[in-house]
């Protein structure tokens, strides 16, 4: 069972650059709308589309065990951008609205029931805020938002917010929004908006961290006899490159000589 983990703030509220910290080999990156990241680094593992069935299939290929959809808002608003106009009016627009919520559902739904428990999926939202005022993830309006609750579907929402001109991540609700995660999972309602340190936090608490030193212990193991298979033996080494054998080889030869001199001695 993967963990779905949707974060959300505003735009330039420090989002993608949370992802500063990790390297740039521990991290799949799905692009959706194929901006530039606001840092230097780049990933070497980066994936661009908005089509729910690719960034299906790139979730389930990739060995990465941490996976970045940003935006995933935008999985929502292309496809109505791509389809209203021909959707027409009445009828239409709702059958096309209900569509819209079933491929994010579903994609949600793959995420927690087909990809592996080491498997965690950032979902980065923006945020918006309903009429009673609450803060929420962005969605195409009332019409969808009637259809599925987003944020109902994850354990884990973080927010991005800046506080006095530091990004960071708010871990509880203030009552005004949707922010939530379980209890201990982190241990300041904010923190630092690096989402290295909440991959960690998130993996030691569901005990994933143990898994991964297992699992890297294991294929060090493994590595090692595959190894080991694959050199030939010392004498058939020796017999291939014609080099001296051994030390012991090399011990018996020069005793021999010196045995040979001793003998040619006493003969004189």
């Amino acid at each position: 069972m993967g963990i779905p983990v949707m974060i959300i703030g505003k735009s330039g509220a420090g989002k993608s650059t949370s992802l500063r910290n990790f390297g740039e080999d521990e991290l799949y990156l799905i692009k959706v709308l194929g901006k530039p990241l606001p840092f230097r680094k780049t990933f070497k593992s980066t994936f661009e589309t908005d089509d729910y069935q690719a960034v299906a299939k790139a979730l389930k290929k990739t060995p990465k065990e941490a996976i970045v959809i940003d935006d995933a808002g935008y999985l929502i608003t292309n496809h109505f951008m791509n389809n209203h106009a021909s959707a027409g009016k009445g009828n239409g627009v709702f059958t096309l609205y209900n569509e819209i919520g079933d491929r994010f559902w579903r994609l949600v739904e793959y995420v927690i029931n087909d990809l592996p428990s080491e498997k965690i999926v950032y979902f980065m939202m923006h945020e918006d805020k309903n009429d009673a005022g609450d803060i929420k993830p962005k969605t195409i309006g009332k019409l969808l938002d009637e259809k599925v609750c987003l944020e109902g579907m994850f354990t884990i929402v973080l927010r991005c917010m800046t506080d006095n001109d530091k990004h960071v991540f708010r871990t509880k609700t203030t009552g005004a929004d949707v922010t939530k995660a379980p209890i201990d999972m982190f241990e300041d309602e904010e923190m630092d908006n690096d989402l290295k340190l909440v991959d960690t936090a998130i993996r030691e608490y569901y005990g994933l961290i143990k898994k991964q030193e297992e699992e890297a212990k294991r294929e060090a193991k493994s590595a090692a006899k595959r190894a080991a298979a694959s050199q030939p033996h010392k004498k058939e080494r020796w017999k291939k490159t014609g080099k001296p054998v051994a030390k012991k080889t090399k011990e018996r030869r020069d005793k021999a000589k010196s045995k040979k001199s001793v003998n040619n001695h006493k003969k004189k």
